[in-house]
C-alpha cells in the first residue's frame, strides 16, 4: 500500500508541477500582452501630440496665408482704384 500510496503520491507531484509550468507560461503571456499594449498605448499617445502639433502649425500657416490674402486684395482694390483715376483722367 505504501509503494502504491507513492505512485498516486509521485503522480500528483508531477501533476501539480505540470500545472505549475503551464500557469507560469500563461503568466508570462499576460504579462506580454499587457506591456504590449501599454507600449501600443504610449506610441498612440506620441502620435496624438505629434498631430496636435501639426495641426496647430497648419492653423498658423493658415492665419498666416489669410492675412496675406486680405493685404494683396487690400492692394489690388488700391491699384484697381488708381488705374480708374488714371483712365479718367485722360
Amino acid at each position: 500500500e505504501i509503494v502504491e500510496f507513492q505512485k498516486i503520491v509521485g503522480s500528483l507531484i508531477e501533476l501539480v508541477d505540470q500545472l505549475a509550468k503551464a500557469a507560469e507560461s500563461e503568466k508570462m503571456k499576460a504579462i506580454g500582452a499587457r506591456n504590449l499594449l501599454k507600449s501600443i498605448a504610449k506610441q498612440r499617445e506620441a502620435q496624438e501630440q505629434q498631430l496636435q502639433a501639426l495641426i496647430a502649425e497648419k492653423k498658423m500657416q493658415l492665419e498666416r496665408y489669410r492675412i496675406e490674402y486680405e493685404t494683396l486684395c487690400k492692394i489690388e482694390a488700391d491699384q484697381n482704384e488708381f488705374i480708374d483715376q488714371f483712365i479718367f483722367q485722360k
